[in-house]
């Protein structure tokens, strides 16, 4: 129910900070790369969520979700 967004200098999405309740509520932090444009709109086109260890980081090595996204269009 809590969520947390972090943003760089660019005000771009970097990362966003989850909990994934279908398996449990396991601490997420999906980290935001590769942006694309798609009619105007910048979006990150990689995603990776990692389990986020006690320290708040991203656990590296336990990938929960990889998405990509390579040609996008809003219609």
């Amino acid at each position: 129910m809590v969520q947390d967004f972090f943003f760089g200098e660019d005000m771009m999405l970097r990362r966003h900070d989850y909990s994934v309740n279908i398996v449990g509520g396991i601490p997420a932090a999906q980290l935001t790369s590769t942006y694309i444009e798609a009619d105007g709109i910048r979006l990150p086109s990689m995603r990776r969520a990692y389990a986020r260890g006690p320290d708040r980081r991203a656990v590296t090595d336990m990938l929960l979700v990889s998405i990509d996204f390579s040609a996008v269009a809003f219609t």
